[in-house]
């Protein structure tokens, strides 16, 4: 499956963006979904999640450019894949993310690694929003929509930026 170009001509496939703090968006974490009464499972288990993450503008220089690397995975030929191998499956497990996170997240992972080549001394947060930052809204910024929920195309997103000196 190819990834839609998002960048066009830009080999490096970050652009740089002026993050939306709003740190109330960090409460999404915690808001019920199907089988998830009490939101995400990672929240107070792993460092990147509230409340373990740190704020954006503590752990990074909102003085120096941050970069966003947006992975778009198409979710729509995904489900008519799974449509036609699975023609008695429900809408929700043609679109659950079980079947499709892990290899968006890989296509991520590559194109963060290649980015931090260009962009010597910068770390990525895969998790913008654990931190405050507010991704759709980040985005819409510079003209990319995030679908909610997404029914053609999932755009997973991290931040690049520079670490402030703690």
């Amino acid at each position: 499956m190819s990834n839609l170009n998002l960048f066009g001509d830009n080999a490096v496939g970050a652009i740089e963006v002026d993050p939306e703090i709003d740190y109330q968006v960090r409460g999404l974490c915690v808001k019920p979904y199907p089988l998830h009464p009490k939101g995400c499972p990672n929240v107070g288990k792993c460092d990147r999640c509230p409340p373990k993450a740190p704020l954006f503008h503590e752990a990074f220089d909102l003085t120096r450019p941050v970069y966003a690397v947006v992975n778009e995975f198409d979710l729509a030929a995904h489900v008519g894949r799974m449509k036609a191998a699975n023609p008695a499956w429900s809408e929700r497990q043609l679109y659950c993310v079980l079947y499709w996170q892990g290899t968006a997240r890989k296509q991520l992972k590559a194109k963060i690694e290649a980015a931090l080549v260009s962009f010597p001394g910068y770390e990525e947060t895969w998790c913008p929003e654990g931190m405050g930052v507010n991704v759709t809204d980040t985005l819409a910024a510079i003209g990319i929509e995030l679908e909610w929920p997404p029914k053609r195309v999932v755009r997973q997103v991290a931040l690049l930026g520079i670490r402030r000196d703690l």
